[in-house]
């Protein structure tokens, strides 16, 4: 069956059941690829929709731009704090809850943000973009032409695990366990029991213990430029507990991994599929500048936040009780007609091309969005130095999750 032939009757089935049925939190939707038509029900029939049974338990679904950015920039309403269920449709056990600083309110969000923001301010960035050039050259170099090969493992997890390696000052024959963590954190099981929870915790608490030996290490030298130094040296963090340091660690790894590992291999998925913008772009490299961002909008490597309501709020025409699951779906906004026109086109000339969600609003904004746009611009750069094309050979493999909007596999071909 192919692609076009699921999603055929995923609408057929999204517009044909009750509503009140729709579950979009669903990850076999998105490992299929088949959310879009539940999600454009949601937004022209109910944008606030309250599902009542799912695997996560009742959720509220915010579907529209505004909407979502409504509810993205009032934290004095809705709260991202680990101990209220943090910022994932999956809580977090009540006997595992990692804070972080994602999974915080003000004031200590704040503070503890402010720790690790100077590793991505402009004058850090402007040093680390030679690095990342000298990288991206030396594994597209390394690249085979006229066979099949896996994107994901040679371009997107390397690059992004020795740009992760960097940025904590890892040591770098073991960076591949930065990849294997942050999936960790992030994959689900389509059966979970008592012994798959226990070997996740486990494999947490593994990579907890690594870092700790990293923290008495950088505790115990002067301050330097990575970001466990930083953690162990910053007055907000140093005097962190265990399960907090993990759960910043954790927040850093998924977050300079996944959204950018998917981004790369969104990239390449996205041109093959609009051959069109993909001969726009050969005959114009300059607009790389405006295509790095609709990237990150078609995309949409985290599909989703979460936040609790600290009181009982009307919105959208709806009541929110107090403690209720509210789950911005960033994937639905970002293909919003009413915000954005042609949101389901692929555009790489588009006239705002920043005008996305995928990077959130307000407080919690990725705080590292400028150095993922800056390595996929990298990627883009020296790859149309090198390859007129590269060849998407079959449907990639998404994985089983509707937090991380990902790529297991996907195999291309670069012809000579």
């Amino acid at each position: 069956m192919s692609a076009a032939e699921t999603l055929s009757e995923a609408a057929d089935r999204a517009w044909s059941m009750p509503l009140s049925e729709i579950d979009v939190s669903n990850p076999e939707l998105f490992r299929s690829n088949t959310m879009w038509p539940y999600f454009e029900r949601l937004r022209k029939e109910e944008p606030v929709h309250y599902c009542t049974d799912s695997r996560y338990g009742p959720y509220w679904s915010i579907t529209k731009y505004k909407d979502i950015m409504a509810v993205d920039t009032n934290h004095q309403v809705f709260s991202s704090e680990a101990a209220l269920g943090g910022i994932t449709i999956r809580n977090q056990a009540k006997d595992f809850i990692l804070p972080m600083f994602i999974a915080m309110d003000p004031p200590k969000h704040d503070e503890q943000r402010k720790v690790v923001s100077p590793i991505v301010a402009p004058d850090n960035l402007a040093r680390l973009e030679p690095l990342i050039r000298e990288r991206v050259c030396t594994i597209l170099d390394g690249l085979p032409r006229n066979e099949d090969f896996d994107w994901v493992q040679r371009v997107s997890i390397e690059l992004t695990t020795q740009m992760l390696a960097t940025l904590f000052d890892f040591p770098w024959d073991e960076r591949r366990l930065l990849t294997h963590w942050s999936d960790v954190v992030t994959n689900e099981s389509e059966v979970v029991t008592d012994e798959v929870i226990e070997a996740r915790r486990a494999e947490i608490r593994a990579c907890g213990e690594y870092f700790v030996g990293l923290w008495n290490e950088r505790a115990n030298e002067p301050p330097r430029g990575d970001l466990i130094s930083m953690l162990a040296h910053g007055e907000a963090t140093r005097n962190m507990d265990y399960r907090e340091y993990l759960g910043n660690v954790l927040l850093l790894i998924v977050g300079g991994n996944d959204t950018t590992r998917n981004s790369i291999t969104g990239g390449v998925l996205a041109l093959n599929q609009n051959p069109d913008q993909y001969a726009k772009l050969r005959a114009n490299p300059d607009l790389i500048e405006s295509m790095v961002p609709e990237i990150i909008r078609w995309q949409t490597p985290l599909a989703h936040m979460r936040r609790t309501p600290l009181e009982d709020v009307e919105f959208g025409g709806k009541t929110i009780k107090k403690g209720d699951k509210v789950v911005m779906w960033y994937v639905s906004g970002n293909r919003d007609e009413d915000a954005i026109e042609n949101a389901n086109d692929f555009i790489i000339d588009r006239p705002r091309p920043r005008q996305h969600l995928s990077f959130g609003f307000g407080i919690h904004r990725c705080v590292g969005n400028r150095l993922g746009e800056m390595q996929l611009r990298i990627v883009w750069e020296e790859v149309l130095k090198r390859f007129k094309t590269i060849e998407v050979v079959e449907e990639p493999e998404r994985v089983f999750s509707s937090f991380v909007k990902g790529y297991a596999k996907m195999m291309v071909r670069i012809p000579n």
